[in-house]
């Protein structure tokens, strides 16, 4: 299996992968290079992943969020709310007597959140969020824990802004251990789907955006560095469940 394409970042931190030397030149360039790829993609994001999942990703959402609970009444943080997919569902199953806010440093995906339906946004990043304590109920987040800066300190944001009791769900693409799948997986994602993009899209943003995608989950830490980071924060009842060898569903509970 490859090794990590990138150069260590500030041992200090613990980022989700390395420094991705093809998109931006340092950790400091990183935050401004992927915020612009995300507001420039915002409007072909819905489509490429419904391309991408065959159509299945919402529905894949939608029994995460049963399995793990999200019910009527729950005050629910989603971050890295990209275009809102699942604070939208998330919405539905809270009620009207439940509140969903969606936060994300990119604009241009808030602009298609609320465009599809999202009552409530905020613009900010998951490590620094400008958010009383003990807020929320539940937490949430699809696949953008690889595009934090710093898993220890997100993580603790992540604790702070929950109520005692309350629950964190991470939903992920894990790289696949198995080497044909592995290979198969980066063949579809890094090529094929990139391609598609280009093509029906018309958009080179957007084509290079899925190109970083999958280079940061080929490249991320494994599940049980994850772990041991939500431990670490303080979460209890630490788990992962894998879906299909590559869907990961991290949950942690905040101590009552």
């Amino acid at each position: 299996m490859n090794e990590p394409a990138g150069r260590p970042v500030n041992p200090e931190k613990l980022s989700p992968h390395p420094v991705l030397d093809e998109y931006y030149p340092d950790e400091t360039g990183r935050r401004e290079r992927v915020d612009a790829m995300f507001d420039a993609s915002a409007e072909h994001y819905d489509w490429i992943n419904a391309m991408m999942s065959f159509g299945s990703g919402r529905r894949y959402r939608r029994e995460a969020t049963e399995r793990h609970g999200v019910s009527e009444g729950m005050h629910l943080l989603d971050v890295g709310s990209g275009t809102g997919v699942l604070a939208l569902i998330a919405q539905e199953r809270v009620g009207d007597s439940g509140r969903v806010v969606a936060l994300d440093p990119s604009e241009g995906m808030l602009a298609e959140a609320r465009a599809n339906g999202v009552r409530e946004t905020v613009t900010g990043l998951g490590e620094d969020m400008p958010f009383e304590d003990g807020l929320f109920d539940m937490l949430t987040m699809g696949y953008a824990l690889r595009h934090v800066a710093d898993l220890e300190k997100t993580f603790r944001e992540y604790r702070r802004v929950l109520k005692p009791g309350g629950k964190v769900l991470l939903l992920e693409i894990t790289r696949p251990q198995n080497r044909l799948g592995f290979h198969f997986l980066r063949f579809y994602m890094r090529g094929v789907v990139p391609a598609l993009t280009r093509v029906f899209r018309r958009s080179r943003d957007a084509q290079v955006l899925m190109r970083y995608y999958w280079d940061t989950i080929e490249n991320c830490v494994p599940p049980e560095t994850i772990l041991a980071a939500l431990k670490s924060a303080g979460f209890e009842q630490v788990e992962r469940k894998a879906v299909m060898g590559i869907f990961s569903e991290y949950t942690g509970r905040v101590p009552d």
